[in-house]
């Protein structure tokens, strides 16, 4: 029985999106996983289809671009909208992860990614790191190291304000995202 890996998001500018679709590229590319991708758009109605697939996930990973020190409003917007799965437990014993992206290198990203730990703790989830060691932090490494920004709980790209989604996030934070993508649907194979 393969296990499914839903990835759940919103993205301002593209940037988030591309970062999303990395990590769904991940998940997909593990024997036994299925993955998912939903905009956060199409969860607005309380009825949506959409809400079946997060429903039925063994893993949700959550990502939101990273707007003045927190997540986007049509993020928190979507998590708000989660409150009778949350009065229900419903997703509990899932497995969560999450993403982020910002303009600056630190941008308060962090900020965020605690932001979606402490939802899914709220929903009784399971949080998955970023499982993978820092890059770029020593005198041999490089901007072009997969976790080029050091990242642990969740994965964290950058792009800078006046690029476009065409060339950032940068191809190592892209590489970040498909390892991370791969190592939560590793983590749902395991786990369930």
């Amino acid at each position: 029985m393969s296990k499914h890996v839903c990835i759940v998001y919103h993205s301002g500018y593209g940037h988030t999106a591309k970062q999303a679709e990395a990590i769904h590229a991940g998940a997909a590319s593990v024997d036994g996983v299925e993955s998912s991708i939903i905009e956060v758009s199409a969860l607005f109605d309380a009825e949506a289809e959409a809400w079946k697939q997060l429903d039925a996930a063994d893993a949700i990973v959550m990502g939101s671009p990273t707007y003045m020190g927190t997540a986007s409003a049509d993020f928190k917007k979507f998590m708000e909208l989660t409150s009778q799965r949350w009065m229900e437990q419903k997703w509990a014993g899932k497995l969560a992860a999450g993403f982020t992206n910002s303009g600056s290198q630190n941008g308060d990203k962090q900020t965020t990614l605690f932001q979606l730990v402490t939802f899914a703790a709220q929903h009784s989830m399971l949080w998955v790191s970023l499982g993978m060691m820092p890059g770029n932090n020593h005198s041999g490494g490089s901007v072009d190291d997969r976790n080029r920004l050091g990242a642990s709980i969740g994965a964290m790209a950058q792009s800078n304000v006046d690029a476009g989604p065409d060339v950032a996030p940068t191809k190592a934070d892209l590489d970040t995202a498909h390892a991370f993508g791969a190592h939560v649907a590793a983590c749902a194979l395991r786990w369930n």
